[in-house]
């Protein structure tokens, strides 16, 4: 035989041999079990997830704390970016105008309750944030309330416009200053603005405000530091006309709502835009408020009483501060998930909670207050609920703040 095809033939069967010896040692380490535990799905690739029971309130933080300024305020994480723009400060004096933030409650386990996520909600994918952003900002006005005598302190607050009529969805504790502004016993005038900064345009009634917030909460319109759970926290506003008291005539860029149960999950990215006022000071609300937006994750599920989603809990981001109330909470796809309605104590944003109301309990619980859901109310004429509701339920309504004023 020819050497080198020999030795040819001898280096093929050792390198035979070894890759056997190989498969051999492979197949007994499969044999005894593998070397580490496969890693478990989390909350977020799952189908189910846990809510969290809220637990009764504690003191609500001052609207008017001692807190660093937006200098010494220590920045935002790298993954929650905010655009928020610094206004230039103003030198005229003014009162310092805050909304009564109610303090977000803390929460315990509630074992054994689960919700289902909603798979595909869409059929059509994500959409840019960069998008969601401005849609988010086009939409969001500031809603900015100034007595000119009496008791009440000076309130600055966020909504989110919801029909091109001009429907707002706000907090309850943010339109009940509205609502005082439509008796001519209460020298409140309100404002509806909107752009960066943010600029006085239009005029609005109470289209509707639950009557069982009002009667909970009315007795504490004039202590600085209410407490409150979110629960019932959330209104319809209905955009008048402009400030010389003449109709818009044109349609109002506003965001789609998703109603439904389980739309937003823990480590879902949101979008949440507001008008903060608390860490840039009295005087920027009145002249150089800007509107801020942050994207975030979904910290956790919580839920009243029933199990069902609830409240979104949304960690420490910019919007975790007064003037925040009413501002929108938005999924990837761009549409209207909740709105912030109340925040947990702390100096800075980032030491604080940011919660907000999910749209599927704003629709349920209008639902069970008025027998119609979102959009049901949106399907029929919004000028005749509004007059309705003037007409006949905020009167009575007003009627109570008057006497819880009196005292």
């Amino acid at each position: 035989m020819n050497p080198r095809l020999r030795s040819s033939l001898s280096h093929i069967l050792a390198l035979a041999l070894l890759v056997g010896a190989l498969f051999f040692l492979i197949n007994l380490r499969v044999a005894e079990g593998p070397s580490a535990a496969a890693p478990t799905p989390t909350d977020a690739n799952s189908q189910t997830a846990s809510v969290a029971q809220t637990a009764p309130a504690e003191a609500i933080a001052s609207s008017t704390p001692s807190v660093p300024s937006l200098e010494t305020a220590p920045k935002q994480e790298p993954d929650v970016p905010s655009s928020r723009e610094t206004p230039a400060p103003h030198e005229a004096p003014a009162p310092s105008p805050a909304d009564p933030t109610y303090e977000a409650q803390q929460s315990q386990d509630n074992a054994g309750v689960e919700v289902t996520r909603v798979e595909n909600p869409y059929p059509f994918p994500a959409v840019s944030f960069d998008i969601t952003n401005t849609a988010a900002r086009n939409a969001l006005v500031n809603i900015l309330c100034m007595p000119h005598s009496g008791s009440l302190r000076p309130i600055s607050g966020s909504g989110v416009i919801v029909d091109p009529r001009g429907v707002i969805l706000t907090n309850a504790h943010v339109a009940q200053y509205v609502l005082l502004s439509e008796s001519s016993q209460i020298d409140l005038s309100c404002y509806i603005r909107s752009g960066s900064p943010a600029v006085a345009e239009w005029t609005a009634v109470v289209l509707y405000i639950p009557p069982a917030w009002v009667q909970e909460h009315a007795s504490e319109i004039s202590i600085p530091n209410p407490k409150g759970t979110g629960e019932h926290d959330y209104a319809l506003l209905l955009i008048a006309g402009d400030l010389d008291g003449m109709p818009t005539g044109s349609a109002f860029p506003h965001l789609s709502m998703d109603t439904r149960e389980g739309i937003a999950f823990v480590d879902d990215s949101i979008l949440a835009a507001s008008y903060p006022v608390e860490f840039a000071g009295g005087i920027a609300a009145q002249y150089n408020l800007y509107a801020a937006s942050s994207v975030t994750t979904v910290k956790q599920l919580l839920t009243f009483d029933s199990g069902t989603i609830d409240l979104l809990s949304l960690g420490g981001i910019i919007g975790a501060q007064s003037g925040s109330s009413g501002g929108a909470v938005i999924n990837a796809w761009g549409y209207l998930v909740g709105i912030i309605a109340t925040t947990s104590e702390g100096d800075t944003t980032a030491t604080r909670d940011l919660r907000a109301l999910t749209l599927s309990y704003i629709n349920r619980d209008i639902t069970a207050q008025t027998g119609k859901g979102l959009k049901d109310i949106l399907a029929g004429s919004v000028y005749s609920e509004a007059q309705n509701f003037t007409r006949n339920v905020a009167p009575g309504l007003i009627d109570i703040y008057l006497k819880a004023l009196s005292r």
